[in-house]
C-alpha cells in the first residue's frame, strides 16, 4: 500500500486533530506514494534506530515521539536532526509520529489497563464535545487497596521495570490512582484536584514530587521510557491485525539511561 493510505488508516483512528497545540504529529519526512512493506516501530528517532531503520530496509519510521519538534530553516548535516532525516530520507524511508493524539485516545487506557484501574475517567480533558470526554491521563479505582510500596511492586511487574521512584510513605493506602504516560508534573495540581491518593507518571523531579507529598499526593514515577514503551507493543499489534501485508518490528530499543 502506498504511505496516504497507511496515514489515512492511522489518522481515522487516531485524527491529529486530538493532538495538543504544540505537537507535531503526522507524516514528517517521506513520499506520501511511497509503497509501504516493511515497517519498525520505535519510541524515538534516535541514530540506532534510524541507522537500524535503514539497515533492515524498512519503507516507514512509525515513532511516538516526533523526530522534528520545532520549526526548521534548514535541513543538512551540522545537526543530529538534520543528519537523521537525510539518512532516512537518502535511504527513502518515510517517518511518521503519532504522539499525543496517541496519549489522548490509547497510550492513558492502555496503561490504565496494565494496572486494572476501574472506574476510569479523564484525567485532564483536553476535547469535549457534549457526549464525549478525552484527554491526557486516567483516573480510576484499584482493584483493591494497597500500600503504596506494593503497588510499586506492581508497577514494577506490569511495565517489566527494575526499579520505580517513589514520594511518600511505603506504608501508606492508596485506591484513588491518576496515570499519565510520559512526562506528567503539569497533572499533579489536577490529580490533587480530583482526590487522587497517587499519581503514576514520569519525569518527576525534586521539588515536583515534594510539592505533591505537601498536597497529600503520593506519587510513583516509572519513568518516561518506562510507562511509554507500551507504545510498541500496542502498535505492534494493531498494525498486524488491521494491514496483514505488512512485515512490522520493534526497534531495538531500551532505556535511554542506566542507574548504577
Amino acid at each position: 500500500m502506498q504511505c496516504k493510505e497507511l496515514v489515512r488508516g492511522l489518522e481515522t483512528t487516531w485524527p491529529r486533530s486530538f493532538a495538543e497545540n504544540w505537537d507535531n504529529v503526522g507524516l514528517l519526512a517521506g513520499r506520501a506514494d511511497k509503497e509501504i512493506r516493511n515497517v519498525l516501530l520505535a519510541l524515538d528517532a534516535t541514530d540506532s534506530v534510524v541507522e537500524e531503520a535503514v539497515r533492515r530496509g524498512a519503507d516507514l519510521l512509525l515513532t511516538h515521539h516526533p523526530l522534528i519538534f520545532s520549526a526548521r530553516k534548514q535541513i543538512n548535516d551540522g545537526d543530529f536532526i538534520g543528519r537523521r532525516l537525510i539518512k532516512l530520507l537518502g535511504a527513502d524511508i518515510c517517518c511518521y509520529a503519532m504522539h499525543t493524539n496517541f496519549d489522548v485516545l490509547s497510550m492513558a487506557d492502555a496503561a490504565a489497563d496494565r494496572i486494572g484501574l476501574k472506574e476510569r475517567r479523564v484525567l485532564d480533558v483536553t476535547f469535549e464535545d457534549g457526549e464525549r470526554q478525552e484527554g491526557i491521563g486516567r483516573l480510576g479505582r484499584l482493584p483493591e487497596t494497597v500500600s503504596l510500596k506494593v503497588l510499586g511492586e506492581q508497577i514494577k511487574k506490569a511495565f517489566h521495570l527494575e526499579s520505580v521512584k517513589i514520594f511518600g510513605e511505603g506504608e501508606q493506602r492508596v485506591s484513588l490512582t491518576a496515570i499519565c504516560p510520559g512526562s506528567g508534573k503539569s497533572v499533579i495540581g489536577k490529580s490533587v484536584e480530583l482526590g487522587a491518593d497517587v499519581l503514576i507518571t514520569g519525569d518527576i523531579d525534586h521539588h515536583d514530587g515534594i510539592d505533591g507529598m505537601a498536597m497529600g499526593l503520593c506519587v510513583v514515577d516509572a519513568g518516561h521510557y518506562g510507562l511509554e514503551q507500551i507504545f510498541l507493543p500496542y502498535m505492534e499489534a494493531y498494525l498486524k491485525q488491521e494491514w496483514k501485508e505488512l512485515n512490522v518490528w520493534r526497534a531495538g530499543e531500551k532505556n535511554p539511561f542506566w542507574i548504577l
